[in-house]
């Protein structure tokens, strides 16, 4: 059982196969180097990536045992000798990547997530060699420039999944000008990351639309998240009224699904933005072509729009819908992800799991 287990510094939980089944692990971290901060993990949030990558569904590249998570929320409680952004006491965020080369054009641009180096915070191999472990895990140790302040009086549980779930929204909407007030906004699927898109689009003052396979989502899309409208993605009725009425769309279905019924609704010079990743793209040209539209891609975002983007959730009171849980829920809660029986997101209690 010892070495099932494991020993070191760090308490976790770990998937060790295939089966994605999580349950208790020690590890070692890594000491606190010049540049390193040390956080104490209070909350974590739990993303469908954790799903992927603990079943090994992405390119059998798992490496076992794997501590998932990249919603990281937490204290600092060492700082390396060369820190200047942080101090002990400060309450930081971790988000999807720990490393990267620090020196291409991308890093060079605050656009580290693009960064042909880059390490995730998980089932990364970091530049000593050594796989990265995330947050389902009692602390962890990262160069200052991946750690992200979080102003006092934010919520640190609803802080975590503004690390992966609203970075990923809020990167392509500021790229490609979604904030301008007056202006419509569509958002496919209502889940851990559509919920997020929502209440950015309003904060930014845009009519938003919701699409959703689901009737039941209606109610809580309009009376609780604030959407404007909500439409029945398979209603062909529905869709059609919606014809080149849209300035924006963002796109987080996560299963396959037609594109071009979507891109039909934008208007000329629309933008539908996906930040999911479905099996395949099929559309036809004349769906960009003869209204000038641009389907874009984007993944999470850069050091700068991190930062940017907690600040503003932390001044116009943006914060995620979450359920938090103990670690030693977490198998049934990433069977419930899958069912997408969550509103809108898991979060551990970390701090209160371990004790």
């Amino acid at each position: 059982m010892a070495s099932e287990l494991g020993d070191g510094n760090c308490d976790a939980w770990a998937a060790r196969d295939p089966s994605g089944v999580l349950s208790p692990y020690k590890f070692n971290r890594r000491a606190v180097q010049s540049g390193d901060v040390s956080l104490k993990i209070t909350y974590c949030g739990v993303c469908y990536a954790d799903v992927v990558w603990t079943q090994n569904r992405h390119n059998n590249d798992s490496k076992y045992p794997l501590v998932p998570g990249h919603e990281i929320a937490g204290v600092v409680t060492e700082v390396g000798s060369d820190v200047k952004g942080f101090k002990v006491g400060d309450h930081v965020g971790v988000g999807t990547y720990v490393n990267s080369c620090r020196d291409c054009e991308n890093c060079n641009s605050s656009l580290d997530n693009h960064c042909p180096k880059l390490v995730y915070t998980f089932n990364g191999i970091d530049t000593d060699g050594t796989v990265t472990k995330g947050g389902y895990s009692t602390h962890i140790v990262v160069h200052e420039r991946y750690c992200f302040k979080i102003p006092d009086g934010y919520p640190l549980a609803k802080a975590a999944p503004l690390l992966c779930a609203g970075i990923t929204v809020y990167t392509p909407m500021m790229r490609h000008n979604m904030n301008q007030p007056g202006k419509s906004l569509g958002v496919i699927g209502l889940g851990g990351l559509g919920h997020m898109a929502v209440k950015f689009g309003k904060a930014f003052g845009l009519k938003v639309t919701v699409f959703s396979t689901s009737e039941s989502k209606r109610d809580e899309a309009i009376s609780v998240l604030g959407a404007d409208n909500f439409v029945i993605s398979s209603n062909t009725q529905q869709m059609e009224s919606m014809k080149n009425s849209l300035h924006f769309i963002v796109d987080t279905a996560s299963g396959d699904h037609p594109f071009d019924p979507y891109l039909s609704l934008l208007k000329v010079g629309g933008v539908m933005a996906i930040v999911c990743f479905p099996s395949e793209i099929k559309l036809h040209p004349a769906s960009l072509n003869l209204d000038a539209r641009t389907l874009s891609g984007s993944l999470v975002g850069g050091t700068k729009d991190i930062q940017e983007m907690v600040n503003f959730c932390a001044a116009n009171k943006i914060y995620p819908e979450i359920e938090i849980i103990k670690i030693d829920y977490i198998n049934e809660a990433l069977t419930r992800l899958v069912n997408r029986d969550v509103k809108y997101r898991f979060v551990i209690d970390i701090e209160n799991s371990f004790k």
